[in-house]
């Protein structure tokens, strides 16, 4: 019974650790409308930060806070290859990508480094005293709050509401004097921002950064956005944030089911591939089999 619930505790923190990439990745998915591939270079960059600055005594707050600058350089030079050099997202994302990769080894020294008795946001003394996996909870509750809370505040600027409206329509933005080019490097700066931070946290929780660690992270990114929307349905643009890191709990929570029936881990690409796969065609079926306002009829019937 124990070992279960630590499994469980375990997957919460790590859902939220996750959660605040799936933000990320939603400013860019979800509201400019287009896919960064960015991500899987900005994820081992911010851990690699991390990991290195706390290798070399740096304060865990500090060191994290450089995950979350280094994250933001790679969304500028994304912005600006696509922006201002005319290259499709898709690509000026892949080039950033692929040059970080080297970055990362050049950061690092060798393929991966770990944080053995090294002083972590997550081994604080206060933490220590917790149960096993709490710290983990605690830190990720606290940071999943706050930067929903700031991005909740942002998108009710005017700021925000340009970026939004460059999203929505990018002509009719551009009509009414949004400099949309400058919307779209503000998107993936913040957007890589918050994945760099979360690479920076995941290492912490993790103990080590490794250059290969951002393989896949898109794809869970993109779960967790997409399951917090299949299971709450319509809601408001603040609540949809929530419904993202409750998302990428429910689906940590998933594979880790998959894991109790048997699954190896070498499996897990390929299950989150497939759980991605689902997720996306579910509102095909709702919209053909009406399966949403049969949940509704079937609530409200007296």
């Amino acid at each position: 019974m124990d070992h279960q619930m630590s499994l469980i505790t375990s997957t919460i923190g790590q859902g939220l650790l996750w959660g605040i990439l799936a933000l990320g990745l939603f400013l860019t998915f979800r509201i400019l409308n287009f896919p960064d591939m960015t991500v899987e270079g900005t994820f081992p960059f911010g851990a690699a930060i991390c990991v290195s600055a706390l290798v070399h005594g740096t304060n865990p707050l500090l060191a994290t806070l450089l995950s979350f600058l280094g994250g933001m350089l790679t969304g500028l030079v994304t912005g600006l290859l696509y922006t201002k050099g005319k290259i499709p997202v898709l690509l000026a994302g892949i080039l950033t990508m692929t040059g970080v990769y080297s970055v990362n080894l050049r950061i690092l020294g060798k393929a991966n480094v770990g944080l053995l008795n090294k002083a972590t946001l997550l081994n604080g003394h206060f933490l220590q005293k917790m149960p096993p996996n709490f710290p983990t909870i605690v830190i990720g509750l606290l940071f999943a709050v706050l930067i929903i809370f700031l991005l909740a505040i942002f998108l009710n600027t005017d700021l925000g509401q340009s970026f939004i409206a460059t999203g929505d329509n990018e002509n009719m933005a551009r009509s009414l004097g949004i400099n949309t080019d400058n919307m779209k490097i503000l998107g993936l700066m913040l957007s890589n921002g918050l994945i760099g931070l979360a690479g920076g946290l995941l290492a912490q929780n993790g103990g080590y950064a490794d250059v290969n660690m951002g393989i896949g992270t898109m794809v869970i990114g993109l779960a967790a956005i997409i399951i917090g929307e299949v299971v709450y349905g319509d809601l408001s643009l603040t609540a949809r944030l929530i419904a993202v890191v409750i998302g990428s709990i429910i689906y940590r929570l998933i594979l880790l089911l998959v894991l109790q029936l048997g699954f190896s881990t070498n499996d897990f690409k390929l299950i989150s591939a497939i759980i991605l796969a689902i997720c996306m065609m579910l509102p095909l079926f709702e919209k053909k089999f009406h399966t949403r306002k049969l949940l509704k009829k079937g609530v409200t019937k007296p």
